[in-house]
């Protein structure tokens, strides 16, 4: 029997990107994934709008790794896939992901591709999907998807404001590499055109760094806002 896959999205205030993001989830509810919306407590149309289309919506504490961790909770599939509302999947995602996983292939994460008015945007995604490759760790632009087992087992996503993408990476690493699919997602690019792309790469690089020797995310976050 084929695993089922829960798709699980964090959201906030994403009422704009609602429409385009709901039509492209529907041929995954259609193949029976599981969709979960977590909702930290916004204040636009954004659960009406995802009741209204017959999804199932949470609530909890605000913060991506609270969320993420709350529709976790939640789901009933054996298969986690973490999506970022501005963030659509590749066709068939579901069928690559349980086709992909196995004994000894348990989490992994795809290619990104970044859409923007900005020449350096395609240049960045690939060296986000050169360095995922060479470490195993995965930002959640690039849709993070791990068996349930395993995420229980590391703890699920750390409570921290920043980085939570990396250290639930690096944990699940400890135990096993990802598996790499080259079938690309498409993430806006709309985080590094709206804070300048040269100050955000500059700025992602620093907090990367401080991380990795060990600055609290709690400090780093105050940064990254």
């Amino acid at each position: 029997m084929t695993p089922r896959l829960s798709i699980i999205l964090p959201v906030l205030n994403e009422a704009a990107e609602l429409p385009s993001l709901l039509e492209h989830l529907s041929a995954y509810a259609q193949r029976d994934c599981e969709i979960i919306f977590v909702d930290g407590g916004g204040t636009d149309q954004t659960v009406n709008q995802i009741q209204q289309a017959g999804y199932v919506v949470i609530n909890a504490d605000r913060g991506r790794a609270r969320q993420m961790n709350a529709g976790a909770g939640r789901a009933s599939g054996q298969i986690f896939l973490f999506l970022h509302a501005d963030t659509r999947l590749p066709d068939y995602a579901d069928q690559q992901i349980q086709q992909a996983l196995s004994a000894w292939n348990r989490w992994g994460r795809f290619d990104v591709n970044i859409i923007g008015q900005s020449l350096l945007l395609p240049i960045i995604a690939r060296l986000m999907n050169l360095r995922s490759r060479l470490t195993g760790i995965a930002t959640g632009d690039q849709a993070i998807f791990v068996q349930r087992d395993l995420f229980e087992r590391t703890g699920g996503f750390p409570d921290q404001p920043l980085m939570e993408d990396i250290e639930l990476c690096a944990r699940l690493r400890r135990i096993t590499r990802p598996v790499c699919l080259e079938a690309r997602v498409t993430t806006s690019g709309r985080r590094w055109e709206s804070r300048g792309v040269w100050r955000t790469m500059l700025l992602m690089w620093t907090l990367r760094l401080a991380y990795f020797i060990g600055v609290p995310a709690e400090q780093l976050a105050k940064y990254y806002k």
